[in-house]
């Protein structure tokens, strides 16, 4: 479990991180479809609290925004889908470590598996260097994120629940209609729906994200 490709350690440098212990980033680089006694989980369990407190103490040292506001920024720049997006901007993809049908069914380029890698790639450096720097490394790699739009504008769910709530209409009822792909790449379909509006799908790769394009599918449609 020790060795770690010289590319992959070449990358990880280039992106920022401190390797020390070849085995740490091995397994932060470990899918479960591999069979290895170790995968990334740990480390991604790790890296979520690193990554929710670098953004936590960035949006209050550069906000004056009220909590409600910087809620709304933090649950959007920790989502899995802008975890996913930085992933992908630092080329983590082609260094996961995965097994090869889940490779063939595409999970080495799903938000679910590049979220959880990025947050386990955090883990690690968090082990190697602490947390100040993890926080610094943060900064840089969602710098981009965090100067831009995410999570500024409304969340759909909270829009259309202000939005049904203005129009006299009950809240909206959300229902997961169907479930798809392996275990690995989950796909989930859902309803959302306004009692005398109507009713509007969609699908994603976990329920939240899932009822979060159904809101926002919904608001472009009746709204």
């Amino acid at each position: 479990m020790s060795d770690l490709p010289s590319e992959t350690r070449s990358w990880l440098e280039n992106a920022g991180f401190t390797v020390r212990d070849a085995a740490l980033w091995k397994e932060a680089l470990t899918h479960g479809s591999t069979g290895d006694p170790r995968d990334y989980e740990r480390l991604e369990f790790l890296g979520d609290r690193v990554l929710g407190l670098s953004i936590a103490d960035w949006l209050y040292d550069r906000s004056q925004s009220a909590e409600g506001q910087l809620a709304q920024r933090l649950n959007a720049l920790v989502s899995r889908q802008t975890c996913a997006a930085r992933a992908r901007a630092i080329g983590a993809a082609e260094h996961v470590r995965m097994g090869k049908q889940a490779r063939d069914d595409g999970a080495a380029d799903s938000d679910n598996v590049l979220g959880d890698i990025m947050e386990s790639l955090l883990g690690a450096n968090f082990l190697e260097t602490g947390f100040d720097a993890t926080r610094d490394l943060v900064r840089r790699i969602w710098k981009d994120a965090v100067a831009g739009k995410t999570g500024r504008s409304k969340h759909p769910k909270s829009a259309l629940q202000e939005w049904a709530a203005g129009n006299q209409r009950r809240p909206p009822e959300y229902e997961v209609t169907g479930t798809s792909g392996p275990d690995h790449a989950r796909r989930f379909t859902v309803r959302v729906r306004v009692q005398k509006v109507g009713e509007v799908e969609a699908s994603a790769g976990g329920k939240q994200e899932a009822e979060t394009e159904a809101a926002r599918l919904f608001m472009e449609k009746y709204g």
